[in-house]
């Protein structure tokens, strides 16, 4: 059912009697919100109306776990729940839980999310104080994306692209520039399944022209620069134009899909007036998100996913704790057992969505075995609360018809391991994408296959 609205107490009202007037405190009916944070009543479908084909979706979580209580104690197939991936115990055979791994470029801190799909040093070219590079979502992107409406889709608590090391998206293109992500799930639902009118489609069209006339004199001003660079600027020049072609193929892409009909999907059930920072919506929010993730999937408008379940140095845990307070934890028992409750009450969200994708028939074999879902942090809170790109918190779940192995705890030596570049080189590959390297990987993360 669509979420109930009231109208909210003026913060002006007061109580009046015998003459005299007392302001209220700040109540609860002067928020403008939902009147019931119900649980979503939406239901998966009991079909896909895809073919099975690799599907990839990275989850983030900022400011790390309680990793305490979240790394499993025995290593490999026998292994037993740690107390908080408890929450994830009907799964257990269809994810994996790495620990030990990181990211030896990264400086970690709040700049997690900028780099948990890249691997990059942001410090890497002299000079500059932050340069980034593609992210995995959209190496894949490349390879894949021709085939959807949408090559790739991102979304985030907090829209737009935030900040350098503070960023609202986890997908980068091949300069490093952040993408934009979607936080309304009304905006999302309207962009993915609703019918474009006339207007739109002439507006798309009208846009298309203009860009192209703008990429052809860039690309013929960028010719004649040419002959007059060093080879250093030309290597320079080349990655940049190698960016104008991409947004050339994005916008040839919106024009060749403007005459096809969107997907119809009924957003009965949906509850897309969920509000990311408030604390009643929050769980509903991310309820409706991961839906409409998983029906992007399931009518095939897209292929790739990265979703900031919350920015680094801020975020909402599900009920609303101020998730960055409590990872600064300094070790005290009582912000720790606080931190598990956030841990684990996003670990629902999870097992509801993939509760969705294993439910849903897709040819005979169930929608989990042919989407992968990565799930993790690029911080670690550690012990005192400290910041750390080392042992983060990560879980691979589903894709076994695309090749993955399950129902294990893969451990390694925090400080000897291989980088967590693997695991998304290894991705990467079971999506399709003919490479044996991506930022500072080694291979293929074998343990996984």
């Amino acid at each position: 059912m669509n979420p109930v609205f009231h109208t909210p107490l003026s913060r002006r009202t007061a109580l009046r009697g015998l003459g005299v007037t007392l302001g209220l405190p700040l109540l609860e009916a002067m928020l403008p919100r939902t009147l019931h944070a119900a649980p979503s009543t939406y239901r998966p479908l009991a079909r896909s109306g895809a073919k099975p084909v690799p599907r990839a979706i990275f989850c983030y979580v900022s400011n790390g776990v309680n990793i305490m209580d979240w790394v499993p104690e025995a290593k490999g197939k026998g292994y037993a729940l740690s107390p908080t991936l408890q929450t994830l115990k009907d799964h257990k055979e269809h994810f994996s839980v790495l620990s030990g791994l990181g990211h030896p470029r990264c400086a970690g801190g709040h700049s997690g999310g900028d780099t948990w799909l890249t691997g990059a040093d942001l410090l890497s070219v002299p000079g500059k104080d932050y340069t980034n590079s593609i992210s995995i979502d959209q190496l894949i992107a490349e390879k894949v994306g021709m085939n959807t409406r949408f090559p790739s889709i991102e979304i985030g608590d907090e829209s737009g692209t935030g900040t350098a090391t503070h960023s609202h998206t986890l997908a980068f293109d091949r300069n490093g520039t952040p993408l934009p992500a979607e936080n309304s799930p009304q905006r999302l639902f309207e962009r993915l399944f609703v019918a474009d009118d006339a207007d739109s489609r002439e507006a798309t069209l009208k846009r298309y022209a203009e860009k192209r006339s703008i990429l052809d004199e860039v690309l013929g001003e960028a010719r004649a620069l040419e002959k007059k660079l060093g080879q250093e600027d030309k290597t320079k020049l080349a990655e940049y134009l190698a960016a104008v072609r991409e947004t050339e193929l994005r916008v040839q892409r919106q024009v060749a899909w403007v005459d096809v009909p969107k997907p119809q999907i009924e957003s009965s059930g949906l509850q897309l007036n969920s509000k990311p920072g408030d604390a009643h919506d929050r769980p509903m929010w991310l309820d409706v998100m991961l839906e409409l993730c998983y029906l992007a999937f399931a009518t095939d408008t897209t292929r790739v996913i990265t979703f900031e379940w919350a920015r680094e140095a801020g975020g909402y845990g599900v009920g609303g704790e101020n998730h960055h307070e409590l990872s600064h934890h300094g070790g005290d028992p009582g912000t720790l057992k606080k931190l598990a409750e956030v841990d684990r009450g996003y670990l629902e969200r999870l097992a509801r969505f993939m509760d969705f994708l294993k439910n849903t028939d897709e040819e005979g074999r169930p929608m989990l075995d042919h989407t992968m879902l990565v799930y993790g942090s690029g911080m670690n809170s550690g012990t005192n609360g400290d910041h750390s790109p080392k042992n983060l918190p990560l879980l691979v779940a589903g894709g076994s018809a695309c090749g993955l192995k399950h129902g294990q705890h893969i451990a390694h030596d925090p400080d000897k391991h291989p980088p967590l570049s693997n695991v998304l080189l290894t991705v990467a590959q079971k999506m399709g994408v003919e490479t044996g390297e991506f930022a500072d990987s080694s291979g293929e993360f074998s343990e996984l296959v």
